[in-house]
């Protein structure tokens, strides 16, 4: 058995993974943007080897503009922001069907939409991109691509209003190998949200998505997450 704290630490590694892809990622934008090359171009080149690589975690990757940079054609106005964001293959999607490539994310074509014509106030953009730190949107369930429980990982691009870039993580495909790190707890573990909400759990009783009441939690480092222990009590 592991103690919490060393469980912790390993998750943590396992996000930080995640996270040294987007900064790299974000080195790539900002040299891009002060040599004025083609962002698409250079997002899409960073980003298509690493969706392609079977079994991975990540479902989709990309650069967010802030407000006022170059739009995305057919999607937004005075406000827009740029959108260059890819989805790797997905199999049966109840929105596009199976793929087998990388397939860019076209808003102008999703009509349901509307509410992410400005991403200024969301979550996973305005957190990063105030803060000036990384973060970690979830879990919820993405209606616009994947219509699957995700967690979305942001982190801000040069200074402040230039954007963000980020990637969406499948929890079911996460989950194994949190899993494996969280049964090395003797008793029930869960890896949650600063405020309970459950995105793995060794419990039958803690749901994904549910939040739990009352939990002892020690921090995940590098990000905003607790590997929670304690009593079996959770809100649905």
């Amino acid at each position: 058995m592991t103690t919490t704290q060393e469980t912790a630490e390993r998750i943590g590694a396992l996000f930080n993974e995640h996270f040294s892809m987007l900064d790299a990622l974000r080195t790539q934008v900002e040299g891009g943007m002060e040599r004025g090359a083609d962002l698409d171009a250079l997002v899409l080149g960073f980003v298509q080897p690493r969706l392609m690589i079977e079994g991975a975690t990540v479902a989709g990757a990309g650069y967010i503009g802030g407000p006022g940079s170059s739009p995305t054609p057919g999607v937004g106005g005075a406000k827009a922001m740029h959108f260059a964001w890819w989805l790797g293959p997905l199999a049966e999607n109840p929105l596009s069907g199976t793929t087998t490539e990388v397939t860019r994310l076209d808003l102008a074509a999703r009509e349901y939409a509307d509410y992410l014509r400005d991403f200024s106030s969301l979550e996973w953009y305005s957190v990063p991109e105030s803060t000036g730190a990384r973060h970690i949107t979830g879990p919820y369930v993405d209606h616009l691509c994947t219509c699957d429980y995700m967690l979305t990982l942001t982190t801000p691009v040069g200074a402040r209003g230039a954007g963000i870039v980020g990637l969406d993580i499948l929890v079911r495909k996460i989950e194994p190998q949190i899993l494996r790190l969280l049964r090395a707890i003797d008793g029930p573990a869960a890896l949650a949200t600063a405020g309970g909400r459950i995105i793995a759990s060794t419990a039958d009783d803690w749901d994904l998505g549910s939040s739990l009441k009352q939990f002892s939690g020690c921090p995940v480092p590098g990000t905003t997450l607790v590997v929670a222990t304690g009593e079996n009590n959770h809100s649905i």
